[in-house]
Protein backbone atom coordinates (compact mmCIF):
# COMPACT_ATOMS: atom_id res chain seq x y z
CA UNK A 1 0.00 0.00 0.00
CA UNK A 2 3.10 2.35 0.93
CA UNK A 3 4.61 1.56 -2.22
CA UNK A 4 1.35 2.39 -4.27
CA UNK A 5 0.84 5.51 -2.29
CA UNK A 6 4.28 6.64 -3.14
CA UNK A 7 4.21 5.97 -6.88
CA UNK A 8 0.59 8.20 -6.96
CA UNK A 9 2.89 10.65 -5.56
CA UNK A 10 5.49 10.60 -7.89
CA UNK A 11 2.75 10.72 -10.85
CA UNK A 12 1.42 13.09 -9.34
CA UNK A 13 4.77 15.42 -8.74
CA UNK A 14 5.25 14.65 -12.45
CA UNK A 15 2.22 16.31 -13.21
CA UNK A 16 2.46 19.40 -11.40
CA UNK A 17 6.03 19.38 -13.21
CA UNK A 18 4.61 19.40 -16.68
CA UNK A 19 1.92 21.74 -15.95
CA UNK A 20 4.48 24.47 -14.53
CA UNK A 21 7.49 23.86 -16.99
CA UNK A 22 5.85 22.36 -20.30
CA UNK A 23 6.00 18.59 -21.75
CA UNK A 24 9.85 17.07 -22.12
CA UNK A 25 9.17 17.63 -26.03
CA UNK A 26 8.30 21.50 -25.44
CA UNK A 27 11.77 21.67 -22.83
CA UNK A 28 13.71 20.24 -25.90
CA UNK A 29 12.52 22.73 -28.31
CA UNK A 30 12.92 25.60 -25.96
CA UNK A 31 16.53 25.11 -25.71
CA UNK A 32 16.95 24.56 -29.11
CA UNK A 33 19.78 27.21 -30.94
CA UNK A 34 18.23 30.51 -31.30
CA UNK A 35 14.99 29.78 -30.46
CA UNK A 36 13.18 33.01 -28.79
CA UNK A 37 10.38 32.01 -27.91
CA UNK A 38 7.99 28.85 -27.63
CA UNK A 39 4.17 28.76 -27.44
CA UNK A 40 1.74 25.68 -27.50
CA UNK A 41 -1.23 25.36 -30.07
CA UNK A 42 -4.25 23.06 -30.16
CA UNK A 43 -3.64 20.07 -32.43
CA UNK A 44 -6.11 17.55 -33.59
CA UNK A 45 -5.61 13.68 -31.83
CA UNK A 46 -2.90 13.10 -34.72
CA UNK A 47 0.00 14.31 -33.62
CA UNK A 48 0.84 14.35 -29.29
CA UNK A 49 1.81 17.93 -28.90
CA UNK A 50 1.90 21.39 -31.39
CA UNK A 51 3.78 24.32 -31.20
CA UNK A 52 5.02 27.82 -33.27
CA UNK A 53 8.48 28.19 -32.13
CA UNK A 54 10.61 31.37 -33.36
CA UNK A 55 13.93 31.34 -34.33
CA UNK A 56 16.02 34.35 -34.50
CA UNK A 57 17.75 34.06 -38.25
CA UNK A 58 20.99 35.95 -39.49
CA UNK A 59 19.52 37.86 -42.62
CA UNK A 60 22.95 36.75 -44.30
CA UNK A 61 24.63 33.97 -42.88
CA UNK A 62 27.55 35.56 -44.85
CA UNK A 63 27.06 38.97 -43.57
CA UNK A 64 26.83 39.18 -39.74
CA UNK A 65 26.48 42.79 -39.47
CA UNK A 66 23.20 42.29 -41.30
CA UNK A 67 21.60 41.90 -38.23
CA UNK A 68 18.90 39.45 -37.84
CA UNK A 69 15.22 38.60 -38.45
CA UNK A 70 12.17 36.18 -36.36
CA UNK A 71 11.00 32.91 -38.43
CA UNK A 72 7.93 31.08 -37.62
CA UNK A 73 7.90 27.50 -37.73
CA UNK A 74 5.03 25.45 -36.89
CA UNK A 75 6.01 22.08 -35.47
CA UNK A 76 3.56 19.10 -34.17
CA UNK A 77 5.22 16.02 -32.95
CA UNK A 78 4.12 12.40 -33.00
CA UNK A 79 6.61 10.69 -31.41
CA UNK A 80 10.76 10.96 -31.64
CA UNK A 81 11.58 7.64 -33.87
CA UNK A 82 8.72 8.70 -36.47
CA UNK A 83 10.14 10.23 -39.88
CA UNK A 84 9.44 13.43 -40.22
CA UNK A 85 7.81 15.81 -43.16
CA UNK A 86 9.92 19.30 -43.51
CA UNK A 87 7.35 21.61 -45.15
CA UNK A 88 9.44 24.19 -47.09
CA UNK A 89 6.84 26.45 -47.10
CA UNK A 90 7.10 28.88 -50.35
CA UNK A 91 4.62 31.56 -49.31
CA UNK A 92 2.71 32.51 -45.81
CA UNK A 93 2.54 29.42 -43.79
CA UNK A 94 -0.83 31.15 -42.13
CA UNK A 95 -2.74 27.91 -42.54
CA UNK A 96 -0.49 25.48 -40.49
CA UNK A 97 -1.13 26.99 -37.20
CA UNK A 98 -4.78 25.50 -37.44
CA UNK A 99 -4.99 22.74 -35.75
CA UNK A 100 -6.30 20.57 -38.21
CA UNK A 101 -3.81 20.76 -40.84
CA UNK A 102 -2.16 17.65 -41.78
CA UNK A 103 0.41 17.49 -44.50
CA UNK A 104 -0.68 14.34 -46.75
CA UNK A 105 2.71 12.78 -46.83
CA UNK A 106 2.42 13.14 -43.16
CA UNK A 107 -0.23 10.97 -42.79
CA UNK A 108 1.07 8.74 -45.67
CA UNK A 109 4.04 7.83 -43.11
CA UNK A 110 2.97 8.87 -39.80
CA UNK A 111 5.51 11.32 -39.20
CA UNK A 112 5.86 14.40 -37.02
CA UNK A 113 5.96 17.80 -38.98
CA UNK A 114 7.28 20.76 -39.08
CA UNK A 115 6.26 23.80 -41.21
CA UNK A 116 8.65 26.54 -42.02
CA UNK A 117 7.05 30.01 -43.35
CA UNK A 118 9.47 31.43 -45.97
CA UNK A 119 10.96 34.68 -44.86
CA UNK A 120 9.65 38.11 -45.73
CA UNK A 121 6.16 36.26 -45.45
CA UNK A 122 3.44 37.38 -42.97
CA UNK A 123 4.90 36.64 -39.71
CA UNK A 124 8.18 35.89 -40.79
CA UNK A 125 9.08 39.75 -42.23
CA UNK A 126 12.06 41.48 -40.90
CA UNK A 127 11.35 45.10 -39.97
CA UNK A 128 12.63 46.79 -42.14
CA UNK A 129 12.17 44.99 -44.87
CA UNK A 130 15.89 44.81 -46.77
CA UNK A 131 14.96 43.53 -50.06
CA UNK A 132 18.65 42.37 -51.16
CA UNK A 133 18.33 39.43 -48.52
CA UNK A 134 15.62 38.03 -50.10
CA UNK A 135 17.33 35.11 -52.13
CA UNK A 136 16.91 31.41 -52.69
CA UNK A 137 20.16 30.66 -50.90
CA UNK A 138 19.39 32.78 -47.84
CA UNK A 139 16.01 30.90 -48.17
CA UNK A 140 17.79 27.74 -48.19
CA UNK A 141 19.76 28.87 -45.58
CA UNK A 142 17.08 29.01 -43.11
CA UNK A 143 15.81 25.83 -43.95
CA UNK A 144 19.23 24.42 -43.60
CA UNK A 145 19.17 26.21 -39.58
CA UNK A 146 16.14 24.77 -38.69
CA UNK A 147 17.24 21.06 -39.89
CA UNK A 148 20.14 21.25 -37.96
CA UNK A 149 18.19 22.51 -35.21
CA UNK A 150 16.70 19.36 -35.32
CA UNK A 151 19.01 16.99 -35.83
CA UNK A 152 19.57 15.69 -32.03
CA UNK A 153 15.43 15.14 -31.28
CA UNK A 154 15.03 14.06 -34.99
CA UNK A 155 17.16 10.99 -35.61
CA UNK A 156 15.23 9.30 -38.59
CA UNK A 157 14.30 9.90 -42.22
CA UNK A 158 13.49 13.31 -43.10
CA UNK A 159 11.44 14.51 -45.99
CA UNK A 160 11.13 17.48 -47.25
CA UNK A 161 8.20 18.73 -49.31
CA UNK A 162 6.28 22.00 -51.17
CA UNK A 163 3.77 22.86 -53.50
CA UNK A 164 4.24 25.15 -56.24
CA UNK A 165 6.84 27.62 -54.67
CA UNK A 166 7.16 25.52 -51.78
CA UNK A 167 8.08 23.11 -54.11
CA UNK A 168 10.86 25.21 -56.17
CA UNK A 169 11.82 25.81 -52.67
CA UNK A 170 12.08 22.25 -51.74
CA UNK A 171 13.89 21.51 -54.74
CA UNK A 172 16.30 24.29 -53.77
CA UNK A 173 16.94 23.59 -50.73
CA UNK A 174 18.32 20.08 -51.95
CA UNK A 175 20.71 21.43 -54.18
CA UNK A 176 22.22 24.04 -51.46
CA UNK A 177 21.92 21.91 -49.19
CA UNK A 178 21.99 17.95 -50.76
CA UNK A 179 22.86 16.12 -47.46
CA UNK A 180 20.27 17.65 -45.32
CA UNK A 181 17.01 14.97 -46.15
CA UNK A 182 16.80 11.42 -47.17
CA UNK A 183 13.91 12.63 -49.62
CA UNK A 184 11.93 15.28 -51.94
CA UNK A 185 8.69 15.29 -52.83
CA UNK A 186 7.33 18.47 -55.01
CA UNK A 187 4.34 19.31 -56.25
CA UNK A 188 3.66 21.32 -58.96
CA UNK A 189 6.97 22.96 -59.12
CA UNK A 190 7.94 24.76 -62.23
CA UNK A 191 11.48 26.19 -62.78
CA UNK A 192 11.05 29.56 -65.10
CA UNK A 193 13.96 30.57 -67.17
CA UNK A 194 13.20 34.33 -67.63
CA UNK A 195 10.35 37.13 -65.92
CA UNK A 196 8.31 36.16 -69.05
CA UNK A 197 9.72 32.45 -69.79
CA UNK A 198 7.89 32.18 -73.33
CA UNK A 199 7.11 28.20 -72.39
CA UNK A 200 3.75 28.30 -71.03
CA UNK A 201 1.74 30.01 -74.33
CA UNK A 202 2.44 27.16 -76.59
CA UNK A 203 1.80 24.84 -73.60
CA UNK A 204 -1.33 26.59 -73.18
CA UNK A 205 -2.46 26.35 -76.94
CA UNK A 206 -2.46 22.83 -76.93
CA UNK A 207 -3.80 21.74 -73.57
CA UNK A 208 -7.12 19.35 -73.82
CA UNK A 209 -9.42 19.11 -76.95
CA UNK A 210 -9.51 21.75 -79.94
CA UNK A 211 -13.29 22.11 -78.74
CA UNK A 212 -11.94 22.69 -75.32
CA UNK A 213 -9.42 25.74 -76.64
CA UNK A 214 -12.02 26.85 -79.04
CA UNK A 215 -14.55 28.07 -76.35
CA UNK A 216 -12.33 29.44 -73.86
CA UNK A 217 -10.99 31.67 -77.32
CA UNK A 218 -14.10 32.50 -78.04
CA UNK A 219 -15.44 33.38 -73.99
CA UNK A 220 -12.12 35.65 -73.69
CA UNK A 221 -13.47 37.43 -77.28
CA UNK A 222 -17.04 38.19 -76.26
CA UNK A 223 -15.91 39.47 -73.29
CA UNK A 224 -13.36 41.75 -74.92
CA UNK A 225 -15.91 42.52 -77.05
CA UNK A 226 -18.53 43.54 -74.55
CA UNK A 227 -15.75 45.73 -73.08
CA UNK A 228 -17.96 48.77 -73.45
CA UNK A 229 -20.95 47.42 -71.08
CA UNK A 230 -18.67 45.13 -69.18
CA UNK A 231 -16.50 47.65 -68.02
CA UNK A 232 -18.93 50.14 -66.05
CA UNK A 233 -19.48 46.92 -64.01
CA UNK A 234 -16.23 46.36 -63.12
CA UNK A 235 -15.53 49.81 -62.53
CA UNK A 236 -18.26 49.18 -60.04
CA UNK A 237 -16.84 46.13 -58.57
CA UNK A 238 -12.60 47.58 -58.22
CA UNK A 239 -14.40 50.99 -56.30
CA UNK A 240 -16.48 48.82 -54.04
CA UNK A 241 -13.58 46.64 -53.30
CA UNK A 242 -11.49 49.56 -52.59
CA UNK A 243 -8.73 48.28 -55.90
CA UNK A 244 -5.75 50.24 -57.37
CA UNK A 245 -3.55 49.57 -59.97
CA UNK A 246 -0.13 50.81 -61.68
CA UNK A 247 -1.67 51.28 -64.89
CA UNK A 248 -4.92 52.00 -66.15
CA UNK A 249 -8.24 50.02 -65.35
CA UNK A 250 -8.85 49.92 -69.59
CA UNK A 251 -5.63 47.72 -69.44
CA UNK A 252 -5.93 45.60 -66.33
CA UNK A 253 -9.41 44.84 -68.17
CA UNK A 254 -7.04 43.34 -70.93
CA UNK A 255 -5.17 41.19 -68.45
CA UNK A 256 -7.46 39.69 -67.05
CA UNK A 257 -8.39 38.09 -70.10
CA UNK A 258 -5.17 37.03 -71.36
CA UNK A 259 -4.69 35.65 -67.62
CA UNK A 260 -8.05 33.53 -68.21
CA UNK A 261 -6.96 30.80 -70.29
CA UNK A 262 -3.76 30.63 -68.08
CA UNK A 263 -6.10 30.57 -64.27
CA UNK A 264 -8.85 28.83 -66.20
CA UNK A 265 -6.08 25.54 -67.05
CA UNK A 266 -4.35 26.17 -63.38
CA UNK A 267 -7.35 25.67 -61.16
CA UNK A 268 -10.39 24.87 -63.03
CA UNK A 269 -9.86 22.63 -66.61
CA UNK A 270 -13.53 21.72 -67.18
CA UNK A 271 -14.88 24.06 -69.68
CA UNK A 272 -18.60 23.08 -69.29
CA UNK A 273 -18.43 25.78 -66.23
CA UNK A 274 -18.13 28.37 -68.99
CA UNK A 275 -21.05 30.61 -69.50
CA UNK A 276 -22.64 30.77 -73.32
CA UNK A 277 -22.50 33.88 -75.62
CA UNK A 278 -26.24 34.13 -74.58
CA UNK A 279 -25.86 35.41 -70.77
CA UNK A 280 -25.97 38.77 -69.72
CA UNK A 281 -22.54 41.00 -68.83
CA UNK A 282 -22.88 40.32 -65.38
CA UNK A 283 -23.06 36.95 -65.81
CA UNK A 284 -19.67 37.16 -67.83
CA UNK A 285 -18.29 39.41 -65.50
CA UNK A 286 -19.18 36.96 -62.24
CA UNK A 287 -17.39 34.12 -64.01
CA UNK A 288 -14.32 36.31 -64.59
CA UNK A 289 -13.93 37.45 -61.12
CA UNK A 290 -14.21 33.86 -60.24
CA UNK A 291 -11.63 32.96 -62.52
CA UNK A 292 -9.05 35.75 -63.35
CA UNK A 293 -10.33 38.92 -60.77
CA UNK A 294 -8.67 42.28 -61.28
CA UNK A 295 -7.94 41.98 -57.70
CA UNK A 296 -4.83 39.97 -59.04
CA UNK A 297 -3.26 42.56 -60.50
CA UNK A 298 -3.88 45.16 -58.05
CA UNK A 299 -1.54 46.68 -55.65
CA UNK A 300 -3.83 45.74 -52.41
CA UNK A 301 -4.40 41.98 -53.81
CA UNK A 302 -0.52 41.76 -54.55
CA UNK A 303 0.57 42.94 -51.06
CA UNK A 304 0.56 39.77 -49.14
CA UNK A 305 2.86 38.39 -52.50
CA UNK A 306 4.64 41.02 -53.16
CA UNK A 307 8.15 38.83 -51.75
CA UNK A 308 7.01 36.48 -54.36
CA UNK A 309 6.64 39.19 -57.26
CA UNK A 310 9.97 40.44 -55.71
CA UNK A 311 11.75 36.86 -56.08
CA UNK A 312 10.12 35.93 -59.76
CA UNK A 313 11.57 39.22 -60.43
CA UNK A 314 14.76 38.65 -59.34
CA UNK A 315 15.57 34.93 -59.40
CA UNK A 316 12.69 32.18 -59.84
CA UNK A 317 11.05 33.82 -63.51
CA UNK A 318 7.23 33.49 -64.35
CA UNK A 319 5.14 33.43 -67.59
CA UNK A 320 4.15 35.39 -70.36
CA UNK A 321 0.84 36.26 -72.23
CA UNK A 322 0.03 34.75 -76.29
CA UNK A 323 -2.08 38.56 -77.51
CA UNK A 324 -2.03 37.42 -81.32
CA UNK A 325 -4.98 35.52 -81.40
CA UNK A 326 -6.84 38.47 -79.23
CA UNK A 327 -4.82 41.39 -80.78
CA UNK A 328 -7.81 42.70 -82.70
CA UNK A 329 -9.84 42.96 -79.44
CA UNK A 330 -6.96 44.50 -76.68
CA UNK A 331 -6.30 47.77 -75.78
CA UNK A 332 -2.95 46.89 -75.24
CA UNK A 333 -0.69 46.35 -78.15
CA UNK A 334 1.75 44.02 -76.35
CA UNK A 335 1.56 42.51 -73.19
CA UNK A 336 5.88 42.70 -73.61
CA UNK A 337 6.84 43.96 -69.93
CA UNK A 338 4.00 43.39 -68.22
CA UNK A 339 4.75 41.47 -65.00
CA UNK A 340 7.03 44.55 -63.72
CA UNK A 341 5.13 47.33 -64.86
CA UNK A 342 2.13 45.73 -62.90
CA UNK A 343 3.48 43.80 -59.75
CA UNK A 344 6.70 45.91 -58.74
CA UNK A 345 7.34 49.19 -57.29
CA UNK A 346 10.00 50.98 -59.23
CA UNK A 347 12.22 50.57 -56.66
CA UNK A 348 11.85 46.93 -56.28
CA UNK A 349 12.44 46.36 -60.45
CA UNK A 350 15.94 44.82 -61.40
CA UNK A 351 17.59 42.65 -63.40
CA UNK A 352 16.95 39.02 -63.86
CA UNK A 353 19.45 36.32 -62.29
CA UNK A 354 18.78 33.06 -64.45
CA UNK A 355 22.20 31.19 -63.38
CA UNK A 356 19.87 29.78 -60.38
CA UNK A 357 17.34 28.43 -62.66
CA UNK A 358 20.17 26.99 -65.05
CA UNK A 359 22.19 25.84 -61.68
CA UNK A 360 18.89 23.83 -60.55
CA UNK A 361 17.97 22.82 -63.77
CA UNK A 362 21.45 21.34 -64.08
CA UNK A 363 21.43 19.87 -60.75
CA UNK A 364 18.08 18.15 -61.17
CA UNK A 365 19.26 16.36 -64.27
CA UNK A 366 22.84 15.27 -62.82
CA UNK A 367 23.01 15.29 -59.20
CA UNK A 368 19.90 15.20 -57.32
CA UNK A 369 18.62 11.99 -55.20
CA UNK A 370 15.42 10.41 -53.99
CA UNK A 371 13.23 12.84 -55.67
CA UNK A 372 9.51 13.11 -56.56
CA UNK A 373 8.39 15.27 -59.10
CA UNK A 374 4.24 15.56 -59.35
CA UNK A 375 2.59 17.55 -62.20
CA UNK A 376 -0.76 18.14 -63.17
CA UNK A 377 -1.37 17.42 -67.01
CA UNK A 378 -3.85 20.73 -67.84
CA UNK A 379 -1.71 22.73 -65.42
CA UNK A 380 0.51 25.39 -67.29
CA UNK A 381 2.85 25.53 -64.81
CA UNK A 382 4.16 21.95 -66.10
CA UNK A 383 5.16 23.95 -69.02
CA UNK A 384 8.34 24.73 -66.88
CA UNK A 385 8.80 21.22 -65.48
CA UNK A 386 12.69 20.42 -65.25
CA UNK A 387 13.36 17.60 -67.86
CA UNK A 388 14.81 14.58 -66.00
CA UNK A 389 14.40 11.40 -68.38
CA UNK A 390 18.48 11.06 -67.71
CA UNK A 391 18.36 10.72 -63.77
CA UNK A 392 17.61 7.81 -62.47
CA UNK A 393 16.94 8.59 -58.93
CA UNK A 394 14.19 10.97 -59.91
CA UNK A 395 10.32 9.98 -60.65
CA UNK A 396 8.50 12.41 -62.82
CA UNK A 397 4.66 12.00 -62.29
CA UNK A 398 2.15 14.13 -64.46
CA UNK A 399 -1.62 13.70 -62.85
CA UNK A 400 -3.81 12.63 -66.50
CA UNK A 401 -6.13 15.62 -66.66
CA UNK A 402 -4.99 17.13 -63.28
CA UNK A 403 -4.37 20.93 -62.08
CA UNK A 404 -2.55 23.28 -60.06
CA UNK A 405 -4.14 21.26 -57.10
CA UNK A 406 -2.46 17.65 -58.42
CA UNK A 407 -1.12 15.75 -55.00
CA UNK A 408 -0.57 12.02 -54.07
CA UNK A 409 -4.37 11.22 -53.09
CA UNK A 410 -5.35 12.67 -56.71
CA UNK A 411 -3.34 10.22 -58.56
CA UNK A 412 -4.73 7.20 -60.52
CA UNK A 413 -4.03 4.22 -58.49
CA UNK A 414 -1.00 2.80 -60.43
CA UNK A 415 1.03 6.36 -60.06
CA UNK A 416 -0.54 6.63 -56.41
CA UNK A 417 0.94 2.85 -55.60
CA UNK A 418 4.23 3.44 -57.77
CA UNK A 419 4.66 6.95 -55.52
CA UNK A 420 4.24 5.64 -52.35
CA UNK A 421 6.69 2.27 -53.06
CA UNK A 422 9.34 4.36 -53.83
CA UNK A 423 9.58 6.40 -50.80
CA UNK A 424 8.73 3.62 -48.55
CA UNK A 425 11.90 2.50 -50.26
CA UNK A 426 13.89 5.48 -50.15
CA UNK A 427 13.16 5.46 -46.19
CA UNK A 428 13.40 1.92 -45.15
Amino acid sequence: MRALFRGLVLVFLSFLTICAFGSEFSEKLKNLENVVSVEELKSSDFFSEKYLVIFEQPLDISVPEAGTFKQRVFVCHKNYKAPVVFVTEGYAADYAESANYINELTDILQANQIVIEHRFFSGSAPDPLEWDYLTTKTAADDQHAIRMAFKDIYKGKWVSTGISKGGQTCLLYQMYYPRDVNATVAYVAPIARAVEDGRHEPFINNIGTKKDRKKILAFQKEFLKRKPTIMPLMENYVKAAKLTFRIPLEEIYDYCVLEYSFAFWQWIGNTEKIPSKKETDAKLLQHMLVVSSPEYFSIEGSKSTLPFFYQAARELGYYGYETESLAKYLTISSAEGYFNRIFLPKELQGDFYSQTSQDLENFLKTKAKNTILIYGEFDPWTAAAPEVSENTNIIKIVNPRGTHSSRIKSLPQSQHESVINTLNGWLK
